[in-house]
């Protein structure tokens, strides 16, 4: 990320000048890379916790998450079988590829769309949520994983 550059001139000192330098130093400090990682590492958590409680084992979909999709989420043109499994699926390997930072913008894309049709269709009322999700998802999709990556060690961006 730049810094946006304005027409306003920067005072040399003062306390804007204070505040200006700090958050150069800030920006320094933390880094895209750094940013990029906990975006990864945060909203990986988020979707992988959400994929765990739909399946009993490692990856057999349960009862109570087709139930759960029949029931409560009611996806247009989806069946609730079907939802359940592509759901269960998605939130186990998209944050897997976003932890090693592998495919991270197709990975952050799939999430983000997911994110739109949980919000839209199942939870309208919990945008902030799901503002905090496509906030790091968006990152995440135009900006890349970062240099502490799969995706790096590539060379995909």
């Amino acid at each position: 990320m730049t810094p946006a550059t304005t027409s306003v001139p920067v005072p040399l000192s003062g306390p804007r000048a204070l505040y200006n330098r700090a958050a150069g130093r800030l920006t320094a400090l933390i880094g895209d890379g750094a940013l990029a990682l906990a975006a990864r590492f945060g909203i990986a958590g988020v979707f992988w916790l959400s994929g765990r409680t739909k399946v009993e084992g490692w990856l057999t979909v349960s009862d109570s998450a087709v139930a759960l999709f029949a029931e409560e989420y009611r996806l247009p043109l989806l069946p609730p079988e079907l939802g359940a499994h592509l759901a269960a699926y998605a939130e186990h390997l998209f944050p897997i590829l976003l932890v090693l930072g592998l495919f991270t913008r197709s990975s952050a894309l799939a999430l983000l769309a997911m994110t739109a049709v949980i919000q839209i269709f199942v939870y309208p009322d919990a945008w902030p949520t799901h503002l905090v999700w496509a906030t790091a998802l968006l990152v995440l999709a135009s900006r890349g994983a970062g240099r502490v990556s799969l995706d790096a060690r590539l060379g995909l961006r």
